[in-house]
């Protein structure tokens, strides 16, 4: 039997194209058109590599999280590294992919997830957004419940609250990224949100 035809384009990079224009457009901002000429193919190599643009935003969501999400909480379980230090490295790597130039300002999960209240995005894609944007919300409170020194400072107490704190901060960093700040502007902003924790710098 002969083998099916195969792709001829780097699927995996037609997908970080569609991303970046989720990112920069949201879900209902993304046209099909924009979508397409950013990945380098057509309509229908777009609908027989990925589906409609329903599923192209939810197979763009689980890359952003496994790519991108996944780099910046890599820095909250290093071991042999004091706690403080972990959540410097974890918001610094955040701030500087909202304010990459290489990307999109801001927050991918941040301005997708802010359209889940209209009518633009479909269920599956909000059930996505939604989904992910949970993620590190909950590995937060994972670190505060069962980290040793979490625990030494008794933050494993309101380890929904902490967690909750530290996504209002990145949430609004991100909205400042998109309006413009620099990296530079928005640095001082760990500092006092690790203070504000009780942590010692």
């Amino acid at each position: 039997m002969a083998s099916g035809r195969k792709l001829a384009f780097d699927k995996q990079k037609a997908l970080e194209a569609a991303m970046h224009v989720f990112w920069k457009k949201g879900y209902g901002g993304a046209s099909l058109a924009e979508l397409t000429d950013s990945m380098g193919i057509n309509k229908p190599s777009l609908y027989a590599a990925f589906g409609n643009k329903e599923a192209l935003f939810i197979q763009a969501t689980d890359y952003y999280a496994d790519v991108i999400g996944a780099k910046h909480n890599t820095f909250l379980a290093q071991k042999d590294t004091p706690l403080s230090l972990r959540l410097k490295l974890f918001l610094t790597s955040i701030i500087k992919g909202q304010c990459d130039k290489n990307s999109p300002k801001g927050c991918y999960i941040s301005l997708c997830a802010a359209e889940t209240e209209g009518e633009d995005i479909p269920q599956a894609a909000q059930q996505k957004i939604l989904e992910v944007s949970e993620l590190t919300h909950k590995a937060l409170v994972k670190l505060f419940k069962e980290d040793a020194e979490a625990k030494h400072y008794k933050l494993d107490t309101q380890a929904q609250q902490h967690a909750c704190f530290l996504m209002a901060a990145m949430h609004g960093t991100a909205a400042m990224a998109r309006a413009g700040k620099s990296q530079k502007a928005l640095m001082p902003i760990i500092d006092n949100v690790i203070k504000g924790l009780g942590l010692a710098l």
